[in-house]
């Protein structure tokens, strides 16, 4: 209560400022409720009010402390805007005095009008004057410009360079003066030159830019002429490049007396800037140019392409050699000239050859070609020499044909061969044809095999092919390997065709060639020598060059196998052709009692043999094993025929002697390697068997050997023994039914050939008419 009445007009003022500003009132709510929340907190107990003096001695000082903070900060705003405040008022003087003088100014420029306007045409005659002394003082120079342009003329006429560019630099200085003096050289004229005036300046020197076109025109052919020049006599070279100096110095000065001055004021001379630097470059660059322009391109078709490459080679390095060693040291060294026109001249074989490679090249040419490009160019007696390096380097040559036109060069150049390689292949197989109708045997070779020139022909033209592709690039060389594997697989194909229509018309003749057999024979050796060739050549192809052709890879070998086994096929069916005279005498009474025809058959196999060993491995024991798989199913054919069947087992036990000891010729024919005939053996033990309740477990073994003999060969082999019940045929029968094993892995079936002729069933009833 005595705190509420002592703080009883605060508390009125706080109100009232509440009044005005609601904030107050609102930021005085918070501070009691913050100051009864601390309160409830502090004396939450009885004992805590002890504290409660040192509490407010504490918060009466810290009350203090802001109030006087207040204060001082309260303070010194007032003394700032005070201060403000007082500098506002001397503002607002000074501005009133400003505009007092101003106004008695504006006063005063008024009343002088009139004295400036009678000042006007005094500053016409200023200037008029001014005009008027140019005028004469320049009268001298104006008389002699005529004689200096015909003495000019004459120095340019007489190459005197450096004295006609001196005089033309003072006709050019005086024309500069005169027009700037009548510009004015203040600006106090104020305006450009009249039309008139630039007239009447234009007509005094009218032979001024005659004479700087002349001597343009006799600098830029000393400039073109320069290697020759160089050799002869380098001064008016030289002459000509100090001039360009010159001109580029002046250049620069006028640019920046330009600039100093403010852009506009002073003109730049009629024609300037001239830039005779970067003219120079492109006139040395346009010489360049001239001269591959200057070869007639008639003799450089053809064989003459290498040859005219290697001349530009030379032609290119001896003006190299005269650009490094004398007209190097007649520039300036920031000229760089030999870079500079190293790359001129990168430039002008990049275009000619690029004209070049546009033409309808033969093979040949492209070679010569790409072997410059490639090898030559870049090469240590070309732009990789010693003293070219740095220079190349500096002047940042690219290449020479770009990477798509050497794709295009050398798909043009594997076109090109290919063609070629077709004719050739195409030939070669003709000359093939007629050798295979001549009267004589094929030619052999060291080792006695037969062959003809075919696959010498082919081998050595795609191999030197392949070489020389390889003085390229491996890429070239894979992609000419790739086309001579197709051309080889096409070849084969013919081939193949070509050996049936052999076959056929030795068919409809066999009198009409005696040596069809041995060029048979001599073909499949060819085929032979083509495969070991096609995989030298596949070894050559780099392992990168597989993925690289969108087209089916080739597949030669396949062709050659087709090929082989076309020939082979042919082979045999010559050797039964010679057989087949004697086949109808196998198994039969009389050959039972003779033995015939058993050793004509081995004369006939013996001396195609002998023929099979003309042929190179292992197509030699392919045709072998061929002849020795016909033979035995032409013998088991002619027993399934039943030419012989059994009356007793003496027929039996004779039959099977006769068939062992045809075996025993065979084998010695075939030297042994007889393993189709094995079969023979086991048909002879089958015929002889005494007991036929064992024919069940023979006819089990048999079918586990040779798990393609069907039913029908086995009836026939029981209707051939004589002696075999019906009980027993139905029990081997069931036996066969039951196992009928599946043909195993790598088993090459041999009955499936073997075809049983159909049984005969005798008609039991009478042929009398039925009543």
């Amino acid at each position: 209560k005595k705190t509420n009445s002592r703080n009883g007009p605060d508390r009125d003022y706080m109100v009232s400022q509440a009044a005005v500003w609601p904030e107050v009132e609102r930021a005085e709510l918070l501070a009691r409720g913050a100051a009864l929340k601390w309160a409830s907190g502090v004396f939450c107990r009885p004992e805590h009010l002890e504290r409660l003096s040192q509490y407010r001695k504490r918060e009466s000082l810290r009350t203090s402390s802001i109030h006087t903070r207040l204060k001082s900060m309260v303070q010194s705003y007032l003394e700032g805007v005070g201060w403000g405040l007082e500098q506002l008022r001397e503002a607002r003087t000074e501005l009133r005095d400003v505009s007092q003088t101003l106004k008695k100014a504006g006063l005063e420029a008024d009343a002088n009008t009139e004295g400036v306007r009678s000042l006007e045409r005094l500053r016409e005659l200023s200037v008029s004057r001014q005009q008027l002394l140019a005028a004469v003082s320049n009268l001298p120079r104006l008389y002699a410009v005529q004689s200096l342009v015909l003495e000019t003329e004459r120095l340019v006429e007489s190459r005197r360079l450096l004295e006609a560019h001196a005089r033309l630099m003072d006709l050019e200085h005086w024309q500069d003066d005169i027009l700037w003096q009548l510009h004015g050289a203040d600006g106090a004229a104020g305006s450009a030159l009249s039309a008139d005036e630039q007239e009447l300046v234009a007509k005094y020197f009218s032979g001024v830019q005659q004479l700087v076109d002349a001597l343009g025109q006799e600098m830029w052919a000393v400039v073109s002429s320069a290697l020759a020049l160089a050799r002869q006599n380098p001064t008016p070279f030289v002459s000509a490049v100090r001039i360009v100096e010159r001109e580029e110095a002046l250049d620069r000065a006028l640019l920046a007396q330009r600039a100093d001055v403010g852009g506009s004021s002073r003109p730049l001379p009629p024609g300037r800037p001239r830039c005779w630097r970067a003219r120079f470059f492109q006139v040395l660059e346009e010489a360049v140019s001239a001269r591959f322009r200057s070869v007639s391109y008639l003799h450089t078709r053809g064989p003459g392409l290498a040859g005219h490459l290697s001349a530009l080679q030379h032609a290119v390095m001896a003006d190299l050699a005269t650009v490094r060693h004398l007209l190097e040291h007649c520039v300036p060294p920031h000229y760089q000239l030999t870079a500079a026109y190293l790359k001129a001249t990168h430039h002008c074989l990049h275009t000619h050859l690029a004209q070049v490679s546009s033409w309808d090249l033969e093979s040949g040419e492209i070679f010569a070609v790409l072997n410059w490009v490639l090898h030559v160019y870049n090469s240590p007696d070309m732009m990789g020499h010693p003293e070219l390096v740095t220079e190349a380097e500096r002047a940042e040559l690219g290449p020479l044909i770009s990477s798509e036109g050497l794709e295009q060069l050398q798909s043009k150049y594997v076109q090109s061969v290919r063609k070629s390689v077709s004719e050739w292949m195409h030939k070669a197989l003709q000359v093939e044809l007629q050798d295979w109708q001549r009267d004589q045997e094929p030619d052999t070779d060291h080792e006695g095999f037969y062959l003809t020139s075919l696959p010498t022909i082919i081998t050595q033209m795609l191999e030197e092919n392949a070489r020389v592709a390889l003085m390229i690039g491996e890429s070239l060389r894979d992609q000419t390997i790739q086309m001579g594997l197709y051309e080889i697989e096409n070849l084969l194909n013919r081939f193949r065709e070509a050996l049936v229509e052999f076959g056929k018309e030795h068919r409809k003749d066999p009198s009409n060639n005696k040596f069809y057999l041995h060029y048979l024979l001599a073909s499949i050796s060819n085929c032979v020598i083509l495969k070991k060739s096609t995989e030298s050549l596949q070894l050559q192809q780099s392992s990168q060059s597989a993925g690289q052709f969108s087209r089916t890879p080739p597949n030669p070998l396949a062709a050659l196998d087709r090929a082989v086994r076309r020939a082979c096929r042919l082979v045999m069916d010559q050797l039964l052709l010679d057989l087949q005279p004697f086949l109808p005498g196998l198994l039969t009474r009389p050959w039972l009692a003779q033995g015939d025809p058993t050793p004509k058959l081995c004369s006939i196999l013996e001396h195609h043999l002998e023929l099979h060993g003309r042929v190179r491995p292992p197509c030699r024991q392919r045709l072998q094993e061929e002849a020795q798989w016909l033979m035995a199913v032409e013998y088991v054919r002619a027993l399934m025929q039943k030419r012989f069947v059994c009356r007793s087992g003496e027929d039996r036990k004779q039959l099977a002697q006769q068939m062992l000891q045809d075996n025993q010729l065979l084998r010695e024919t075939f030297r042994g390697l007889a393993n189709p005939l094995a079969l023979l053996p086991v048909l002879a033990d089958f015929i002889r068997l005494k007991d036929p309740g064992m024919l069940t477990l023979e006819v089990s073994g048999l079918a586990s050997k040779y798990p393609d003999i069907s039913e029908e060969h086995v009836s026939v082999l029981l209707d051939i023994r004589g002696d075999v019940s019906r009980d027993v045929r139905a029990a081997v029968m069931d036996l066969l039914e039951q196992s009928a094993p599946p043909l195993p892995v790598g088993y090459r079936p041999i009955f499936i050939d073997i075809l049983v002729p159909a049984s005969t069933m005798v008609f039991c009833l009478p042929t009398a008419r039925c009543a």
